[in-house]
């Protein structure tokens, strides 16, 4: 059997925001086509660029752990997803679907934040500078985009669906 340590829990944590990212990846796209605000468009269109560069950064954890890079379902992620798609049915063709897709963007983006905090403390723990600085790097790009969300939200979006 395997031991069950740190490391074995921080291998495990990777691979569930492993699949996390690879299924934010697929989902960005359709955030952005259904989206009306071209603010909101452009800001799905460079998280789906920053979420490209999280997967590398993740399979380069992967690799300095001398591990596959592999996902395991997230059932997490996958109903933050579902709810984001819940949205656009339900509110499409309405400015209503904007603020629906920001707070939806946020859940997700708050899941990866705590997602990414706790692997950057266990890889320091665990003497894995480099991995520890990959991680912070997405870190910090996430809360820059949960930051970005908010401010579209607050420029416009929540005005235009509190309007309709």
């Amino acid at each position: 059997m395997k031991t069950q340590n740190l490391e074995t829990l921080f291998h495990d944590t990777l691979k569930d925001i492993y699949y996390a990212e690879r299924k934010i990846l697929r989902a960005l796209p359709k955030m952005g086509r259904a989206a009306q605000s071209p603010d909101l468009k452009a800001a799905f269109e460079k998280h789906h660029d920053e979420t490209q560069m999280h997967v590398e950064r993740l399979q380069q954890v992967f690799e300095l752990m001398g591990k596959p890079a592999r996902g395991k379902t997230c059932p997490a992620i996958d109903g933050l997803i579902e709810e984001g798609e819940e949205v656009i049915e339900s509110f499409a063709g309405s400015p209503a679907v904007d603020a629906g897709l920001i707070a939806a963007a946020q859940a997700v983006e708050h899941y990866e934040i705590a997602r990414y905090g706790t692997l950057c403390r266990w890889a320091q723990l665990l003497d894995m500078g480099d991995a520890a600085r990959l991680l912070e790097s997405t870190l910090q790009e996430e809360g820059a985009t949960d930051e970005a969300l908010t401010k579209v939200a607050e420029k416009s979006v929540n005005q235009a669906a509190l309007a309709a």
